[in-house]
């Protein structure tokens, strides 16, 4: 391997480019350190703009649509199995070539180890590796326990393992090929029948069968439907884009989830697969049963969804394969995370408010107008964040001593703290490289860079291939990486996060950029270094050629000459900028194996990832770590080990403390010390939809603490998507609004019917957090989901395998969002009814009459997001404030949805709201039975507020008399015999003490 190919390439356009330098267009300015705020900013020089075609990878095609490309299937010979022996936990065997090497697109494994092991009563593991590797190749197949978790055996597995549903079948006819068989229903989960397994050292191919028209659902990180369907190619390979649909964006979750629909015969009780559109028949029972597959490998991954299999590719590694028995979705997920990386990390309370950002806040004096903006109307804003406004010159740990300095910024941060809010400012994965020859690069920086000179002298970046340091692009200019395989490279992000936070007391931590994302190929600034700083190889949003016009879809209808003018001003942009087609068919380059050399670079075959070269706005695959391994391996774990690090150095700047992180690029695991956002999104009405199925999925990927930018981040939005947008976020874990560069603004204050509409879904949200909280605390200790789809919850409706236009909060929240533009109504089903579920309309609390198994057409005029209870439910709310301090400092109240037999129940869960092992908490069952309310309390936390009123919806019968602990309350309760309503008030001064701090029942007659 050599950098020759990718490196100097670029290094000679840089060069040749380099000088004319003088005559570079002016792109960005940098400002002089002794200027005030408000004088005019001063260049020290120009900044030069590297030309886009830096960031221009090899002309490639994908073999999935390549006419010249060989199905591996029809030339390679497969393996046959011998020396097959019983073990402890399962068996083992030796896969031989079953005929001539095809070395289609590496070189073909001669022999290989099966492990069959049944892990546990629900997991059954099957590997596949060769049966020869040394230190030198270990990388190349063999994914190591200190990067990834290693599901091993349950220490009961060797018992347990007799309970397992999973059996696992092989056969050599024709070849060697195994299935997953469920006793319990003799389906075949999972086989490779009929189809060739081909291990090559840059190349896996495997096959499985599946029924018609499957329920898949995983495979991320991708912007698509729920259900995946059977027409959809899925790469998986980290990818800082902007949010294209159906394209491979910034994380890596090789998982899915199946789930296969019975019809029960009611005469004889047998089940029959349903493979078709199930019928909305009431009449017909349906049972459900799902199951989980697992591929353990991090290299680029390809997995080709066809109309009756999923063939599934990769450019490395080995067959790592977990299957999970279930039989449910909670079964699956549960095992799954249980055994992959851990439960997801338990948040903060104040992590659950309200957040608010955008890039191009200007300095702390605007940034305190926003917060100051909110207060004044009365909304809620729990966090401030900043995007890469606040840096000197976009590099990381250093602020901008002009708009950003850092006396100031203490002054806005203790104020922001005193009124209970938070701070909290993104963090870039690339650092800045010094220029040695620009003595600005030292003057203006408060420690002359040290970020940078720490780390250099410790080692922690990655490197060429000949040891020289590895130089791409970022958004500060010539950029270094870190290299997360290097020993003193996370205690060094440790002392950076540490040293920042002593000049800005900030309260958690953005990750951006971390796939790991470079805007050029190869290491483009070696030997450029002294041109530093440049300017990003494209032009900002804002600037000239790259002004924002557009606006979401409708937005001609309701603002028709404001859409003409800007729909005016684009196609002249676009006009301005367009270039000439190319009339002439690109030669391709097509890479053709060596025997036992892998090409890196361009590996032979050619996943269908959206940049196509693997080097394209990302780190190259040959970047070397300092254990001697390279990017190509690990490049899908970088984001997953930037949050690892950045775990480790907030538990170091907050001692005892839940950090809380909030990342891009995403792996198996990851949930386990942060949350995800959606990326690069637009404000369209499409991506408000798809942002549905986005944390469906990342939930069972266990990163609940989900959420999209809200009202859109690329392109303006408008007064009608923001309006829907913001109602809807409110009820996803993570509800933040932030937007692009140069667009207009979008705070939720900006248009009149957006303040209404955003405090309504708000003083929901806000009056929930209490119950969103006890979600987290249990998805934290039992890996149940708090965002989940219809399906996961009411599993023997097959209607409901592809439904994610609703979903659900937990189990009782039912929300139903208007996804289109100028609609006043919006068609929803209510699950369960036909089984005597019961819904109740959160605003009227009466139950709602609907037609089971089909859509309900319900009104939803522009400022109303229809929310339902669901029968069975008791709620434990708090009164809504600005702040989730003032909140939790609010009186309790319960709200108790009856289900059809007059029964409901529910938890809460109190602690402190944010350190990592409490010294105290509390848990609180209800439980509501025969006209009886329990509330038993266990735990130590002592919650002092005081319960101030019970609702009981459902109640059929008339209430003549109401008790708490068998005395009765001679006031302060009404009955609602038309609405079946009881309504108690007035428990202030006997809950004085605190609602929890004894046990009580609460009975009517």
């Amino acid at each position: 391997m050599k950098t020759s190919g990718l490196a100097s390439m670029k290094s000679l356009i840089f060069t040749t480019l380099a000088a004319v330098v003088a005559e570079a267009q002016l792109t960005s300015t940098v400002v002089n350190p002794s200027a005030s705020a408000a004088s005019t900013p001063a260049s020290f020089r120009p900044l030069y703009t590297p030309p886009a075609s830096v960031d221009e990878g090899q002309p490639l095609l994908a073999n999935v649509v390549d006419p010249e490309a060989v199905n591996a299937q029809s030339v390679c010979p497969g393996y046959r199995a011998g020396q097959v022996t019983r073990t402890s936990s399962g068996l083992s065997a030796i896969l031989t070539l079953a005929g001539t090497a095809c070395n289609i697109y590496g070189t073909d494994v001669e022999s290989l180890n099966l492990t069959v092991e049944y892990q546990s009563a629900d997991r059954l593991h099957v590997g596949i590796v060769p049966t020869f590797v040394d230190s030198s190749i270990y990388t190349h197949f063999i994914l190591g326990e200190d990067r990834i978790r290693n599901p091993g055996l349950d220490d009961e597995a060797t018992t347990a393992a007799l309970d397992n549903d999973l059996s696992f079948v092989w056969s050599n006819e024709p070849t060697f090929s195994f299935s997953i068989i469920r006793q319990s229903t003799g389906d075949a989960l999972f086989t490779t029948q009929g189809t060739k397994l081909i291990i090559e050292n840059q190349f896996i191919e495997f096959v499985t069968e599946l029924p018609e028209h499957y329920n898949l659902y995983g495979l991320g990180e991708v912007i698509h439907g729920l259900r995946l369907g059977n027409n959809l190619t899925r790469t998986i390979y980290a990818t800082d884009a902007g949010d294209p649909i159906d394209g491979n964006i910034y994380g890596s979750h090789p998982f899915y989830l199946e789930t296969r629909y019975y019809r029960i015969d009611p005469q004889t009780g047998e089940m029959t697969l349903v493979t078709g559109d199930a019928t909305t028949d009431t009449a017909d029972r349906y049972i459900s049963r799902s199951h989980g597959v697992y591929l353990r490998n991090a290299h680029g991954q390809e997995i080709l969804l066809n109309e009756r299999n999923v063939t599934w590719r990769t450019i490395g590694g080995s067959i790592d394969l977990y299957f999970y028995a279930g039989p449910s979705q909670p079964e699956v997920t549960k095992s799954y995370l249980r055994s992959s990386g851990g439960f997801p990390a338990m948040q903060q309370y104040f992590t659950l408010g309200f957040h608010q950002c955008r890039w191009g806040y200007a300095n702390w004096s605007q940034t305190e107008e926003i917060v100051n903006t909110f207060e004044r109307f009365g909304i809620p804003l729990e966090s401030i964040w900043l995007d890469i406004d606040y840096m000197n010159q976009y590099r990381d740990f250093d602020n901008d001593l002009n708009t950003f300095p850092y006396d100031e910024g203490q002054q806005f941060l203790r104020r922001l703290h005193d009124s209970g809010r938070h701070f909290i400012p993104i963090v870039d994965a690339a650092i800045y490289a010094p220029n040695p020859e620009n003595a600005s690069d030292a003057a203006y920086s408060k420690s002359s860079y040290g970020t940078y000179t720490r780390g250099n002298d410790q080692g922690v970046f990655l490197q060429n291939p000949d040891g020289s340091q590895y130089l791409g692009i970022v958004w500060p200019g010539i950029t270094v990486f870190p290299d997360w395989s290097a020993e003193a490279a996370t205690p060094w992000w440790i002392n950076e996060l540490q040293t920042w936070y002593d000049l800005v007391p900030y309260d958690g931590m953005w990750i951006d950029m971390s796939e790991v994302s470079s805007f050029c190929v190869g290491s483009c600034g070696t030997g450029n270094l002294t041109m530093n700083p440049i300017h990003p190889p494209f032009v900002l949003p804002g600037q000239p050629t790259n002004e924002v016009y557009d606006y979401p879809e409708g937005f001609n209808v309701t603002n028709a000459t404001e859409a003409s003018s800007a729909a005016a001003l684009s196609s002249s942009q676009a006009a301005a900028t367009a270039s000439a087609a190319s009339s002439t068919m690109p030669d391709y380059r097509r890479t053709t194996p060596t025997p036992g050399i892998r090409d890196i670079n361009y590996p032979p075959y050619v996943m269908n990832h959206l940049n196509l070269d693997l080097a394209v706005h990302a780190v190259s695959p040959n970047a070397t770590h300092a254990d001697g391994t390279v990017e190509y391996d690990f490049h899908n774990l970088y984001g997953h080990n930037i949050l690892n690090a950045t775990y480790q150095a907030l538990l170091n700047v907050f001692p005892g403390k839940r950090p809380f992180i909030i990342g891009r690029s995403t792996f198996v695991g990851s949930g386990i010390w942060a949350g995800h956002w959606g990326g690069d999104n637009f404000s369209q009405w499409r991506y408000m939809f798809f942002s549905i199925p986005q944390a469906l999925t990342f939930s069972l990927f266990g990163i609940p603490m989900f959420g999209a930018d809200t009202c859109g981040f690329n392109g303006n939005s408008a007064e009608e998507l923001c309006n829907r947008w913001m109602q809807l976020s409110a009820f996803f874990p993570f509800y933040r609004n932030h937007n692009v560069l140069s667009a207009i603004p979008q705070e939720p204050y900006v248009w009149a019917s957006v303040i209404d509409a955003s405090k309504r879904a708000m003083n929901i949200r806000y009056q929930l957090l209490p119950y969103m909280y006890t979600l987290f605390h249990q998805a934290h200790n039992t890996g149940s989901t708090v965002m989940r789809a219809l399906a996961w919850e009411f599993p023997n409706e097959p209607i409901l395998a592809a439904a994610d236009r609703q979903f659900l909060l937990g189990p009782s929240i039912l929300v139903t969002p208007v996804l289109t533009p100028q609609a006043t109504t919006v068609d929803g089903v209510f699950p369960g009814v036909a089984e005597g579920t019961v819904w109740y309309d959160w605003y009227t609390q009466r139950a709602v009459n609907a037609t089971a198994g089909k859509n309900n057409t319900i009104d939803a005029p522009l400022g109303h997001i229809p929310v339902y209870v669901r029968g069975g439910s008791v709620l434990p709310l708090q009164g809504p404030a600005l702040t989730t301090r003032d909140a939790r400092r609010n009186p309790w109240s319960l709200l108790v949805a009856l289900g059809r037999r007059g029964e409901a129940s529910g938890m809460l869960y109190i602690d402190d709201g944010e350190s990592l092992v409490p010294e105290a908490t509390l848990e609180v069952k209800f439980t509501a039975q025969q006209r009886h309310l329990y509330a038993n309390a266990r735990g130590l936390f002592v919650d002092s507020n005081p319960l101030a009123n019970v609702t009981v919806m459902g109640i059929s019968s008339p209430v003549s008399e109401v008790l708490l602990n068998g005395q009765a309350l001679a006031s302060g309760w009404t009955y609602d015999d038309n609405s079946q309503l009881l309504s108690i008030s007035n428990l202030r001064d006997v809950t004085s003490q605190g609602a929890w701090t004894s046990d009580w029942t609460l009975s009517w007659a």
